[in-house]
């Protein structure tokens, strides 16, 4: 390239700021300003600008590279810089730039115009990017140690995920608006009844929106099903760490844990939708496959369609009938009722006792797990352990610290749960016959499938067991001779009210949520 002489030397001038964000404020005017009064100073002319907005301590900065590219085709002398850390903050970048200077192209400074050209110059250049790089190291580590320390207070220095809201330093709460549509798009995927495009599209018409008010994509909808975060844990992409989070979680951990299965392929959920009232829900007593419905002359017919079975059809009227009279030994009488009302009020109370000893065992079990957290982290700095067998003996015992906090949370309100199962099924099972008959044909359904099962057919009868804990309550009238008394027995009602309380302790019918 031919030298011109001072006063017609022309250059690019080469601007850059870290941020998107910094270059709206004054940092890169502030350049523009040092490098023309630079120019006027030597009788400079710059030919073209180039704007970056990209930072330094990754390489591969397109604009950069263009204008390297267009030095080879312009006749211009080199280029202008603010400072060295605008052109070179790693080592890398600065041998590039060492390269151009060997080149022959000149490499200016407006704020400090070292003679590349010496050996004085250019060693004095060289420890200025030394000291840009080690800076930007330093910046890293500090950020990085900035970055984890908040991770350890339980706080996520990322932005906030869907379903939840930031308000600043690393703190997230729910979003009022999203969260509950978050925890329904776990609930529906939980019943392995839809997989994740039907999920977009149902979430989308209940009203999910991703930040910028669009439609939650596919990626968006799996990103949020496989994330911890929603019951309490962060996770680090890149690490798979898991940290104890001070938000609040939107689900619990035996949703998320039944979420993963689906997604794994452990649970295969059936989303047909019924037709017929007691469809798949008959077999044959004969032959014991399941009877078809079919309609015929304006009536529904159930029939075994096995060639060598000789039975014949039952019509759905009789069916039901047959369901209705099922239904009738269930209910409680009035001063039934009222002697299980007092045991209900009483329960809380015998359960006292019980309830705090199996928190104190809970508590023991968290300093233990503390306790090994702690020697795990000791054993790992020691050198005794890599950091893949760390990591993954850390993130089991955050997950069964969070599975045991879980436990102790709900260990408060687990006896409430059990009596208010308890109250449910006596409501139920006091309404469950009015309520079977005003029933829309889901809810007959649902009803159905709750209180019985074996359900077989043989000739014109309908034959089924009563689920347990109906079946108890169906039962009790065989301990009682005679017509209804005005005195209770008590001995058989303190044993049905304490089956009853033994079994919604670890089972959660599904009545609980039906609303007959």
């Amino acid at each position: 390239m031919d030298q011109l002489s001072s006063t017609q030397k022309t250059y690019f001038a080469y601007t850059r700021v870290s941020t998107v964000k910094q270059g709206e404020g004054t940092s890169l005017q502030e350049q523009k300003e040092a490098i023309h009064r630079f120019c006027e100073r030597n009788g400079f002319s710059v030919s073209q600008w180039w704007e970056e907005k990209e930072t330094a301590a990754k390489r591969g900065r397109p604009v950069f590279t263009q204008m390297l590219q267009e030095l080879q085709r312009q006749k211009v002398s080199g280029i202008i810089l603010h400072k060295i850390d605008r052109g070179a903050r790693n080592l890398k970048d600065w041998a590039d730039l060492g390269e151009l200077i060997d080149n022959g192209i000149e490499i200016r400074f407006a704020h400090d115009d070292f003679d590349l050209r010496s050996r004085g110059g250019r060693l004095s250049a060289d420890i200025q990017a030394v000291v840009a790089a080690d800076y930007i190291r330093n910046l890293r580590e500090e950020t990085r140690k900035g970055f984890y320390g908040r991770l350890k207070q339980g706080l996520y220095p990322l932005p906030a995920p869907i379903g939840y809201l930031d308000k600043g330093k690393g703190v997230k709460v729910p979003d009022p608006k999203r969260s509950p549509l978050v925890r329904k798009a776990f609930e529906l995927y939980a019943t392995g009844k839809y997989g994740i495009n039907q999920l977009v599209i149902m979430m989308y018409d209940m009203g999910l929106r991703n930040k910028a008010g669009g439609r939650v994509v596919k990626t968006g909808i799996a990103h949020i099903l496989h994330n911890p975060f929603f019951i309490g844990l962060i996770r680090i992409s890149r690490t798979q760490e898991l940290y104890k989070g001070n938000h609040k979680p939107l689900i619990s951990k035996h949703l998320f844990d039944t979420v993963q299965d689906v997604l794994a392929g452990k649970h295969l959920g059936n989303s047909h939708r019924h037709e017929f009232l007691f469809r798949k829900l008959l077999t044959c007593q004969s032959c014991s496959y399941t009877l078809i419905a079919e309609i015929q002359k304006k009536h529904i017919y159930y029939r075994c369609h096995t060639k060598t079975c000789r039975e014949k059809t039952i019509r759905e009227e009789k069916v039901e009938e047959d369901i209705l009279r099922a239904l009738q030994p269930i209910k409680f009488t009035k001063i039934e009722n009222e002697y299980l009302k007092k045991k209900i009020e009483k329960s809380d109370q015998e359960t006292s006792i019980l309830r705090e000893a199996q928190m104190q065992s809970f508590l023991l079990l968290l300093n233990q797990i503390r306790d090994r957290l702690s020697k795990l982290t000791d054993a790992y700095l020691d050198g005794v352990l890599d950091k893949e067998i760390f990591l993954e003996k850390k993130n089991d015992l955050v997950m069964e610290e969070k599975e045991i906090k879980e436990k102790l949370t709900l260990l408060n309100t687990e006896n409430e749960e059990a009596i208010a199962r308890v109250k449910k099924f006596l409501e139920l099972a006091n309404s469950a016959y009015y309520s079977y008959s005003l029933a829309t044909p889901g809810k007959k359904r649902d009803l159905v499938k709750i209180v019985t099962s074996n359900r077989s057919v043989s000739g014109k009868n309908v034959y089924f067991t009563l689920q347990y804990p109906f079946q108890i309550a169906a039962n009790r009238r065989n301990t009682i001779d005679g017509d209804p008394q005005r005195t209770v027995p008590r001995t058989y009602l303190d044993k049905l009210f304490k089956n009853l309380y033994k079994h919604f302790m670890t089972e959660q019918s599904e009545f609980t949520e039906l609303k007959p």
